[in-house]
């Protein structure tokens, strides 16, 4: 699984039409909802607003008043080609005055998502898990070599000492010395 590492704007033409396309990272249909409203905003006079999104398992295609699968599909299937998830990508068009027909749509949209995607960096969301340790002091310095590429997103200074940290998991061996426990699992990058 992917994602971008950027949002990016990129603008074509084709055949005297004008396809702005937006990708965002994306983690919940609120920003969805949020990112369409603000380019419909900006673009107020555009005649289509095109897009997909891929947030885990929630899967979603706009033609926008194209006809039946030649925006919203072509798009989500450069998405999912790339493995992408938590994408949202908008194509905004502004009618050029020529007649595209279904498949000069589908590849119009397709090649609008595939030129804004080769703009950004696309990244593998690897899985991992979080995870609390329990350490004595004296085991700090070892731990924290052990540590050194993995996120650390709380620690804690008592009777012992209790990191949490997010850990890719083929790495998760390396701390069977120590007491752990796997609060969750999760994806990172």
């Amino acid at each position: 699984m992917n994602i971008i590492k950027k949002s990016v704007k990129n603008e074509i033409e084709i055949s005297k039409s004008r396809f702005i396309t937006y990708l965002y990272k994306v983690d919940s249909l609120d920003e969805v909802n949020k990112y369409l409203e603000d380019v419909k905003g900006e673009y107020e006079n555009a005649t289509h607003y095109c897009f997909a999104y891929i947030i885990d398992g929630n899967i979603k295609c706009s033609d926008d008043k194209e006809p039946s699968k030649t925006a919203g599909a072509p798009i989500l299937n450069v998405l999912q080609k790339n493995n992408l998830n938590h994408i949202l990508c908008i194509v905004v068009r502004y009618f050029g005055g020529v007649k595209l027909g279904a498949g000069g749509l589908v590849r119009a949209y397709s090649t609008s998502c595939s030129e804004a995607l080769s703009k950004t960096e696309i990244v593998e969301l690897k899985e991992a898990y979080k995870v609390k340790i329990s350490i004595d002091y004296n085991d700090i310095e070892q731990l924290n070599y052990l540590l050194k590429d993995d996120k650390i997103t709380y620690k804690e200074f008592d009777q012992k000492v209790i990191y949490e940290i997010i850990i890719e998991k083929e790495k998760i061996s390396k701390l069977e010395k120590y007491n752990y426990e796997i609060i969750e699992e999760t994806f990172t990058n």
